[in-house]
């Protein structure tokens, strides 16, 4: 009896400290698929990765779908033309990174892209109506300002590449809101399947068009990065299933962190002490909203 009750909440506890490793782990992988992108956009097309990318995705959603009861159910969704438009605003938004790999560091990019969770605060109150409270609006308000300290516009130093990740990090804060809306109807492996089809589809009208024979690094990095990218979002659904997405959240910064050591390591790139004051001034914006969403949470 006793024994008993004392183990369970110790495996319950353990739960969301395993999906926080897990998270980590999703977004070393993350990292690692962008210094595999940041390689190949140097010689390849953005149709022809995001076309290798893409087949890896759509096979791992069909294979999802196969195990929870065929793949024709999953694509039976309530809402199909929003998660039509939700899959091509995601392959946008990783286009735009893709391409930003071309002319920016894995952490320049990574420290604009960090504003996105500040861009789902305004849109969530924006779009979904949600309350945002003035402090946590000031926070987007000084988020932006870090944006505005990596950017550096008027200065010399301002690269217009750095729009890139910015458009990104926008487009993908869409895409979270559309994926809130469309999750009150459709469940996940319908998403995925959506997601991975509707990018394949779309990529195989360019890829093939601008296809570049590939070398022998070419022909392993092409699908090392769709293999990164499947292996991560399987990774991330499980951790998501261990511990809520509002406890995993503050450690999506540490995408960050990883790309800012993977980019070090394979290219030798830092960001310089502007970029880095800008990239904490975001991330930490990001956590301070966080962080006031789950005292009202808790109030509620």
């Amino acid at each position: 009896g006793r024994g008993r009750r004392v183990s369970r909440p110790a495996a319950d506890l353990s739960a969301p400290g395993r999906g926080i490793v897990l998270i980590l782990l999703a977004n070393l992988l993350f990292a690692g698929m962008d210094a595999v992108s940041k390689t190949l956009i140097l010689d390849y097309p953005v149709g022809q990765i995001l076309w290798v990318r893409y087949a890896f995705f759509a096979g791992f959603a069909t294979v999802l779908s196969l195990r929870s009861g065929g793949p024709l159910a999953g694509f039976r969704a309530r809402r199909p033309v929003l998660n039509v438009v939700r899959a091509v605003l995601l392959l946008a938004e990783i286009a735009c990174f893709v391409l930003a790999f071309r002319y920016l560091p894995l952490a320049d990019t990574h420290a604009i892209a960090a504003v996105y969770p500040l861009i789902i605060t305004a849109l969530s109150a924006l779009v979904l109506g949600e309350f945002v409270g003035p402090r946590r609006w000031a926070a987007v308000g000084i988020g932006f300002v870090g944006i505005l300290v990596i950017l550096r516009p008027g200065l010399s130093v301002f690269d217009p590449a750095a729009l890139l990740p910015l458009l990104g990090a926008t487009l993908f804060a869409v895409y979270q809101i559309m994926t809130k809306i469309v999750a009150r109807t459709d469940g996940m492996v319908t998403i995925l399947l959506y997601t991975g089809w509707v990018g394949f589809a779309a990529t195989s009208l360019v890829g093939p068009l601008q296809w570049t024979p590939p070398d022998l690094q070419g022909w392993i990095l092409l699908p090392v990065a769709g293999a990164l990218g499947v292996v991560g979002h399987l990774i991330l659904i499980k951790a998501l299933e261990l511990a809520p997405a509002s406890v995993l959240q503050p450690f999506n910064y540490t995408l960050l962190l990883w790309a800012t050591t993977v980019g070090f390591l394979v290219f030798g790139d830092l960001p310089d002490e502007i970029t880095a004051a800008g990239a904490a001034i975001v991330v930490g914006s990001g956590l301070y909203t966080w962080w006031r969403e789950r005292v009202r949470a808790r109030r509620g």
